[in-house]
């Protein structure tokens, strides 16, 4: 079968502008709080999209380590591409898409760095061996083998032991949203996507998009 003839009718929901929370926040806590009880794999994975200095975009996926009224945090190595991409261009995008409930969210926002308090509070509550990895890896760098990885893993588990520090290249992001689109599949393609715009007095205009 050609891959253009794969395709598949959502039928599960549906979303009104006029029933969604006046605070998109607040609407995406429910919707993740829902992908989380039905059990999604991964259910805070998303893609995050930076641009480089030459134009062109590039995106991965990371895990969402909270979200509030500030926006939505995350933690990585300051020195990786997305980093230094970061540096060069603060705004982002992230994508949710939570495919068994047919949804996806959409954020678009500056970036910016998290307090070192929160980064020592972060990174004291990983697993040892994720803070030893976060230590020992040089993101985004070549290396010429697994086995040369491995060695630089043992390095710092034999220097740090069972108390290693963060260094000062990792570290969180938050993404302070400016907007957010929520996009429910439905029948025939006729999905529903409702649109969040923060205004300048920072309250939130929300419209109904065309699919």
């Amino acid at each position: 079968m050609s891959i253009a003839e794969l395709r598949k009718d959502y039928s599960r929901a549906s979303l009104s502008e006029l029933e969604v929370a006046a605070d998109p926040i607040a609407q995406f806590s429910v919707w993740l709080d829902e992908a989380i009880k039905a059990q999604i794999p991964e259910p805070t994975a998303m893609s995050v999209a930076t641009v480089g200095t030459d134009g062109k975009p590039s995106s991965r996926i990371v895990l969402l380590k909270q979200v509030d009224a500030t926006g939505f945090t995350w933690f990585t190595n300051y020195q990786s591409r997305k980093g230094q991409e970061i540096d060069q261009q603060p705004y982002v995008a992230l994508l949710f898409h939570w495919v068994e409930l047919e949804r996806q969210v959409r954020i678009e926002g500056k970036i910016e760095r998290v307090s070192a308090v929160e980064n020592d509070q972060y990174f004291s509550s990983r697993p040892l061996l994720s803070q030893l990895g976060a230590i020992a890896s040089e993101q985004s760098q070549a290396i010429d083998s697994r086995e040369a990885l491995e060695a630089q893993f043992s390095a710092v588990e034999q220097q740090y032991g069972k108390h290693p520090i963060r260094p000062e290249h990792w570290g969180g992001y938050r993404v302070v949203p400016e907007n957010l689109e929520f996009w429910q599949g439905r029948r025939s393609r006729l999905h529903d996507r409702v649109f969040y715009t923060r205004t300048a007095d920072g309250s939130w205009k929300r419209q109904r998009l065309q699919p």
